[in-house]
């Protein structure tokens, strides 16, 4: 018998590419798990501003999640909308907010702008 050779090298090496496998599946959860809670926490800690500012830009991002067995596939996409806001200094900065926020809003809009950190609280059209 070859020392490396056959099925009992693929048997000795399956638990541990396996393992390795299920240990950065379990890492990529854990990290994105961390980050969200981070971002979440950073917002909550940073003071809630409200700021002259101009609507330069509207993006949407559809999505989409397949899932099902080979019989039954079911596809279901989503829809993110994102503005980019320009405040007096020059700065921009985009935020994600609701389609129904997306839709009343135009590039050229002016107005106040209400945000904390990264989230969108509002924009008050003047």
């Amino acid at each position: 018998m070859m020392p490396y050779g056959g099925f009992d090298f693929m048997f000795t090496l399956f638990p541990i590419i396996f393992f390795i496998v299920f240990a950065l599946v379990i890492g990529m959860f854990i990290v994105t798990g961390v980050s969200g809670a981070r971002q979440w926490h950073r917002n909550n800690s940073s003071p809630r501003l409200t700021v002259p500012a101009c609507v330069v830009n509207k993006r949407t991002h559809v999505g989409r999640h397949h899932n099902g067995a080979d019989d039954h596939h079911h596809t279901s996409s989503y829809t993110r909308y994102y503005i980019t806001f320009e405040v007096e200094s020059g700065d921009r900065m985009e935020l994600a907010v609701t389609g129904q926020e997306s839709g009343l809003l135009v590039e050229g809009d002016r107005g106040l702008l209400t945000f904390q950190g990264t989230r969108y609280l509002g924009f008050e059209r003047r």
